[in-house]
């Protein structure tokens, strides 16, 4: 499938697909994510709206693609942060500077592997988070001077987020979920 076929069958599409290497793939989480997952979204997107807002960023949920011009691939975030660039169509972003996967069994793979490969190879990412929904638990990476670095947070701890010039806490991102 072209490019620009899976950008036309997408908008008339049932479901969400993410599309890599010429085949578009089926999200399964469209099917129904779980309360926990969604509350984990909702709880990021509630605590940087207002710096995001303040700052001109743009902060998008899981409806809104991105394009990955390196890989030619389309994904759906669960939160992405676009602070600066132009946005080519209204339809997807390309310029994130913060992205946030909230795992689930069947996402957790793709997210810690291929996800990771394409995410840190966008120029403008400063920030990736992987979010377990059944216990607190992040995998924070960020890049620096020297590449990317990865810390875990269990428990409690919080997560740089640099083009907001703020962190998030985990008491930020699983208030009233666990």
């Amino acid at each position: 499938m072209s490019e620009a076929e899976y950008l036309r069958s997408e908008r008339e599409s049932p479901y969400k697909r993410e599309y890599v290497g010429g085949n578009a793939y089926p999200l399964h989480a469209q099917a129904g994510a779980s309360g926990e997952h969604v509350r984990i979204s909702g709880r990021v997107m509630a605590a940087l709206l207002p710096d995001a807002d303040r700052q001109g960023c743009r902060l998008c949920q899981s409806d809104m693609k991105l394009y990955s011009r390196a890989t030619s691939s389309y994904f759906y975030p669960d939160v992405m942060l676009v602070c600066g660039g132009e946005q080519p169509d209204r339809s997807y972003e390309i310029s994130p500077c913060l992205l946030v996967e909230v795992l689930s069994g069947s996402t957790a793979h793709n997210d810690r592997r291929h996800k990771h490969a394409v995410y840190t190879a966008i120029p403008t990412l400063q920030t990736y988070l992987i979010v377990a929904q059944d216990e607190r638990y992040v995998v924070e990476y960020q890049r620096g001077e020297e590449g990317w670095s990865m810390r875990e947070h269990r428990g409690e701890g919080q997560a740089a987020i640099p083009c907001l010039n703020r962190s998030l806490t985990l008491d930020e991102m699983y208030r009233g979920v666990l």
